[in-house]
C-alpha cells in the first residue's frame, strides 16, 4: 500500500499555507512533503529540520541539492 500525496484542496488551512510557500519558492510542492501532509504536525517539524540541514553547515546548498538528486537516482526514485 502506498501513502497518497495530498493535493492543495485536501489539506487544512495551515498546511495550505505551507504549500503556498513552497509554490512561491520552488514552483511546486515536493512529493515527500505532500505525503507527510497527512500528519500536519510531522510536516511542520520535517520542514524545520529540512531547512536547518539546507541552510547551515559548511557544505553549499547547491552541493546538498546535488547529493539529494544523486541519492534519489541511485534509489530509482521517480523524480
Amino acid at each position: 500500500m502506498r501513502v497518497s500525496r495530498l493535493e492543495p484542496s485536501q489539506v487544512d488551512a495551515g498546511t495550505a499555507e505551507i504549500y503556498d510557500a513552497f509554490l512561491k519558492e520552488r514552483g511546486n510542492v515536493p512529493n515527500m512533503f505532500r505525503t507527510v501532509a497527512h500528519r500536519p504536525e510531522y510536516l511542520r517539524t520535517l520542514i524545520a529540520h529540512f531547512r536547518t540541514v539546507m541552510t547551515t553547515g559548511t557544505v553549499s546548498t547547491k552541493l546538498k541539492e546535488l547529493l539529494f538528486v544523486r541519492v534519489s537516482q541511485m534509489n530509482r526514485c521517480e523524480y
